[in-house]
C-alpha cells in the first residue's frame, strides 16, 4: 500500500500469520500491567485463527522492513448484529516491537486502518485502550477519538461457607454483568466480545483493548 523511508504498509500474507499471532502475544503479555487478563499464550491458537480470516479479508495490516515484519493492525467491519444509526469499523489490535516505536509506524497502520474501513463504508470507528494506558489514551485523543463508553470491573463477592447464617447450603449468586456493557449489547452489536489486546507504550504502540 505504501513505503516511506524503509518501512512497508500492506496487506497480510498468509505466511505472516504465524509472526502475527507472535507479536500478539507479546501485545498482551505487556497489557498485562495495564490490569488485562487476557493470556498470550492461552490464546495464541485462536488469534492465530483470527488472523488468518483477517488475513484473506484484507482486514490485516503488515508494517515491514524488508521482510522482517515489525508491527500490525487488525480490524474489522460491522457486518451484522444490531441495528444501528451509522455503520462502524473498529480496530482490534495495534502494536509496533519497541525497537522501532517513536519512528510514526504506528501512526502509519492507524491511518491505512481508518482509511479501508472508511472505504468499507464505516461512518464512524470504534478502538479500546485500558483504562491504565494514559499514553495510549492521550495517543487516541490526539487522533480525534473520544470516550464513548465505559465498561465497570469489580471483584466478585466470596461465596459464603455452606450452612452459614442466612443461607441453607447454598450461596446466591449476583447477576453476571454482560461484558461491562450493562444493556445487553457488545460493543460490536454482534453478541460477542471480538477484539483482541493492545499495547501502548507512546504513539507507535497503542492499546485496542476489549475482553480484557
Amino acid at each position: 500500500m505504501s513505503s516511506e523511508d524503509g518501512v512497508w504498509i500492506g496487506p497480510a500474507r498468509a505466511a505472516d500469520v504465524d509472526r502475527v499471532a507472535d507479536l500478539w502475544v507479546e501485545l498482551a503479555r505487556g497489557q498485562r500491567g495495564y490490569g488485562s487478563e487476557l493470556l498470550g499464550m492461552g490464546n495464541r491458537t485462536a488469534i492465530r485463527e483470527s488472523f488468518g480470516r483477517a488475513a484473506v479479508t484484507g482486514e490485516l495490516l503488515l508494517a515491514r522492513v524488508s521482510e522482517d515484519v515489525v508491527g500490525f493492525v487488525s480490524f474489522a467491519f460491522d457486518r451484522g448484529g444490531f441495528e444501528r444509526g451509522r455503520r462502524r469499523g473498529s480496530v482490534m489490535n495495534l502494536y509496533v516491537v519497541p525497537e522501532r516505536r517513536g519512528e510514526g509506524i504506528g501512526s502509519r497502520l492507524l491511518d491505512a486502518a481508518e482509511r479501508a474501513l472508511a472505504e468499507s463504508g464505516a461512518a464512524t470507528i470504534t478502538l479500546e485502550a485500558m483504562a491504565a494506558n494514559d499514553r495510549a489514551r492521550a495517543f487516541y485523543r490526539d487522533r480525534g477519538y473520544a470516550p464513548h463508553r465505559v465498561t465497570y470491573i469489580k471483584e466478585s463477592p466470596t461465596p459464603k461457607a455452606s450452612g452459614a447464617s442466612g443461607t441453607s447450603g447454598t450461596s446466591e449468586a449476583s447477576p453476571a454483568a454482560d461484558d461491562g456493557e450493562g444493556d445487553g449489547e457488545d460493543d460490536n452489536g454482534d453478541g460477542e466480545d471480538d477484539n483482541g489486546d493492545g499495547e501502548g507504550e507512546d504513539d507507535d504502540a497503542t492499546g485496542c483493548v476489549g475482553g480484557a
